[in-house]
């Protein structure tokens, strides 16, 4: 198999890989991005054989496009992030201390409720990725296809981090710290923190009791960022093993080609 052959193919697993469905409302700048690629996507059978850097990059920012969404779909719900263990928000490190004391006193309740809240605002804040990403996947050159075409099982989830971490996460803030609110998580923090720290507070134990409060709203939006992430990830991976899906013509004629 030459070179170009093998690049080729390389690009239309990685491109079905990542290909869903189209969902409303928030989604629907994805979806005018993907429809916007999709017009590049008029390739001859004849010309199959030579098709070029371009198109083949059009037909990764298809897929990218609906992988995107279909991540954002599938944590951006109800219990998107509490029913998925591979995202879900752990109780932080600094609090591994107090939730063990309030499981064993019989107040676990109070920690069940911590979890939930922080997850419950992680699903608000997610949406908010949709135009952000949509950019970064426009803004792609043949050259970053080409990186992410021949790069790891992450590449192309290594590139949103590098193109828009940053900004999503300045968006995601203030979307967090109204869901914190709204889902009293700062409330079920300090009832956590309460039914534990009389028993904590002994000298023997000092320390297990953070001094300073934690900075919930920082901690919900790294958690959540990850999460994003760590699903784009999971499904670049899953398309690059496993090509099951062509969402578009031009990625069909491009697999035809394998």
């Amino acid at each position: 198999m030459s070179n170009k052959t093998t690049i080729i193919t390389s690009g239309a697993v990685l491109a079905m890989a990542l290909g869903t469905t189209v969902h409303a409302g928030w989604q629907d700048f994805l979806k005018s991005t993907v429809e916007e690629l999709s017009t590049n996507e008029e390739v001859s059978q004849a010309a199959l054989s030579q098709l070029s850097n371009n198109e083949i990059t059009e037909g990764l920012k298809q897929a990218l496009a609906n992988g995107v969404e279909s991540s954002i779909k599938a944590l951006g719900k109800k219990d998107g992030f509490m029913g998925d263990a591979r995202v879900k928000i752990p109780m932080p490190e600094s609090l591994t201390m107090v939730e063990k004391t309030a499981r064993g006193i019989g107040q676990g309740d109070y920690a069940d409720q911590f979890i939930s809240t922080m997850n419950h605002a992680a699903e608000q804040a997610v949406p908010e990725a949709a135009e952000l990403l949509g950019d970064a996947i426009r803004q792609m050159s043949v050259d970053d296809a080409s990186n992410i075409i021949k790069g790891p099982d992450d590449a192309a989830t290594q590139y949103f981090r590098k193109v828009a971490g940053d900004s999503l996460a300045a968006k995601f803030q203030p979307v967090i710290e109204k869901a914190t609110n709204q889902f009293g998580v700062t409330a079920a923090y300090k009832n956590l923190v309460s039914q534990a720290a009389p028993l904590l507070n002994n000298p023997l134990l000092s320390g297990y009791v953070p001094e300073d409060a934690l900075d919930i709203d920082q901690y919900v939006t790294n958690q959540a960022l990850d999460g994003l992430f760590t699903y784009i990830a999971l499904e670049e991976k899953r398309i690059r093993e496993n090509p099951a899906a062509r969402t578009t013509d031009l990625l069909k004629k491009v697999f035809s080609r394998q």
